[in-house]
């Protein structure tokens, strides 16, 4: 395979979505709620919000749809730079706080073989 991710397979956006209705329904529902403009939030803060968890979640369409919104709803390219790192320090503090789990963990199993 020459390539895992490319744009070209969003030509398997309808194929994707009538093969799981229901599902598509739901989280298509929940997709435009939380995009919504008439919320307290301002879509401004929800698309940097939304920028933040893309880079988390390294999706690439997210990014590329979010940042076109954020653009759209007046972000700044300083506003981008300040939400990618952020997402980048709330994702090493959360390696941070599983490797609190990770020495919690290692002090049982050690205790264990004693």
């Amino acid at each position: 395979m020459a390539e895992y991710q490319t744009p070209k397979d969003r030509a398997y956006t309808e194929m994707l979505i009538q093969s799981a209705r229901k599902e598509a329904a739901a989280f298509l529902n929940l997709k435009h709620t939380a995009e919504r403009t008439d919320g307290v939030i301002p879509i401004k803060y929800r698309e940097l919000m939304s920028v933040a968890v893309a880079l988390t979640t390294q999706c690439a369409y997210c990014i590329e749809s979010h940042i076109d919104n954020a653009v759209r709803a007046g972000a700044t390219r300083e506003e981008i730079a300040e939400t990618v790192f952020i997402a980048a320090a709330l994702r090493a503090g959360g390696a941070v706080g599983t490797g609190l789990m990770a020495m919690r963990l290692f002090e049982e199993a050690s205790a264990k073989s004693v």
